[in-house]
């Protein structure tokens, strides 16, 4: 029997999402915020790393977050065709649980090991419990950009106790034993997911592209599902862009902190790792307050269409640059940088990812023809994974060009990119076929 009962004015199964997600998300970014650094600290000592130059920590960086997201389009896949997306996510689950625990031994095959098993863990949870948000709520149902921002504040949760907690634990502790506690989190949220499928029985099941044993997955779109996928394809560009700057956070703008920031508060060196928690928590903070703006404007028939807010984010974000070149050239005059710049930096980034990344998601489910639903969402994470792989790339660069230029030019070049999206909008809009026309408050 299926339950569709409401909490706080959505469905229930969004809450059993958000948590397994937060959980998972505190798997991921716990491992994400302290790799770089066991990457590069010296490998002998209290709390030995492997040693390696910040070239080659930024490759490996930038390699393994293109990996994690470009695994979700066989995870898309393998949920589309085979066994749908609840399945999907529950043995990505497990995977990761795997990777995670494997990824605390002290040996280098245990290194690589983890890494590869959390790759596939991921590519099979994260496009299919996104895609499984978006099957909560009906077409048309205004609350769908706002469920995706409070599924989105769910990830932020786990990635801001992971920066503090796994970041504090491997770095005063032993990078192992953070590793570990980021398995901890991913079990927790294993476990979070299995007691809440009553509330999921209606969504994430094996779509119906099969029917008495024929497969119909290559039934023709129509018209309007080619122009929609079109436009996907193309604010897929937007994804690759954003992400491509965004993730100096855990590479570039990390071993920024770590060497060339001021950490000393009351005599206290504060970890770099912590760093990484900035972004959580203002998402946290901030997130509902920029839904509503969002959602204000619409109601007030201003300009709010999702591809409007993409750009918009990405140019907020982009700004939030400039913040790491003034950290640059004060380094440059003085020796070192004062903590304000980061915090501002995170600041603006976190205020544009709250612009575009919810509302990219939404955007998807919005869009995609239902057959290709968890693929499709594969696709975007996919993007993210070589925007990130772009990261990496940008990261190295900074050894030629220097900090300042790498960040100014992020910038500049998301600013210009923004206002390009603005400048072809309507063209764009035209071909979603109305998608996001005729919203309404579904209560």
């Amino acid at each position: 029997m299926e339950t569709k009962s409401e909490l706080f004015g959505h469905p229930t199964g969004l809450f059993v999402l958000f948590f397994t997600e937060m959980w998972e998300r505190f798997s991921y970014y716990g491992m994400r915020a302290i790799l770089v650094l066991y990457l590069v600290s010296e490998s002998k000592g209290d709390n030995p790393g492997l040693g390696w130059s910040n070239g080659d920590a930024l490759a490996l960086y930038g390699w393994y977050t293109m990996s994690v997201y470009v695994a979700s389009i066989p995870g898309g896949w393998i949920a589309d065709r085979f066994i749908g997306q609840k399945k999907a996510v529950f043995v990505g689950g497990l995977t990761l649980c795997l990777g995670h625990s494997i990824l605390a031994v002290e040996a280098p095959w245990a290194f690589f090991s983890g890494l590869a098993l959390i790759v596939a863990g991921v590519g099979l949870l994260k496009p299919n419990i996104s895609t499984m948000v978006g099957g909560l709520y009906e077409q048309k149902d205004l609350r769908r950009d706002k469920g995706f921002t409070i599924f989105y504040i769910g990830i932020n949760i786990g990635a801001a106790l992971a920066a503090l907690i796994v970041g504090y634990v491997g770095e005063a502790h032993g990078w192992h034993y953070g590793f570990g506690l980021a398995g901890i989190g991913m079990l927790l949220g294993q476990i979070v997911y299995m007691m809440g499928q009553k509330h999921l029985t209606h969504v994430g099941n094996a779509l119906a592209s099969k029917s008495h044993g024929q497969n119909k997955i290559d039934v023709p779109l129509t018209k309007v599902e080619k122009d929609r996928v079109k436009v996907l394809f193309l604010s897929f560009a937007i994804v690759v862009v954003f992400w491509g700057a965004f993730e100096q956070a855990g590479g570039l703008m990390n071993i920024y902190t770590l060497e060339k920031t001021d950490r000393v508060i009351a005599g206290e060196t504060i970890p770099a790792s912590i760093f990484q928690s900035l972004n959580a928590i203002f998402i946290v903070l901030l997130g509902t307050t920029v839904a509503g703006y969002w959602a204000m404007r619409k109601s007030a028939n201003k300009e709010a269409s999702s591809l409007f807010k993409m750009a918009v984010g990405t140019m907020i974000m982009g700004s939030g640059f400039f913040f790491m070149s003034a950290a640059s050239a004060e380094f440059e005059s003085t020796g070192s940088s004062a903590i304000y710049w980061l915090v501002f930096a995170y600041l603006f980034h976190t205020v544009g990812e709250l612009c575009a990344s919810p509302v990219a998601l939404s955007f998807i489910t919005k869009l995609a023809p239902m057959k290709y639903a968890s693929i499709m969402m594969g696709l975007y994470f996919a993007m993210t994974g070589l925007g990130s792989k772009l990261a990496g790339l940008l990261g190295e660069s900074a050894s030629s060009f220097g900090e300042y230029a790498v960040f100014t030019g992020i910038a500049v070049f998301c600013i210009l990119f923004g206002l390009l999206i603005i400048l072809f909008k309507e063209k764009l809009k035209a071909l979603t076929h109305g998608a996001e026309d005729a919203e309404n408050e579904l209560v």
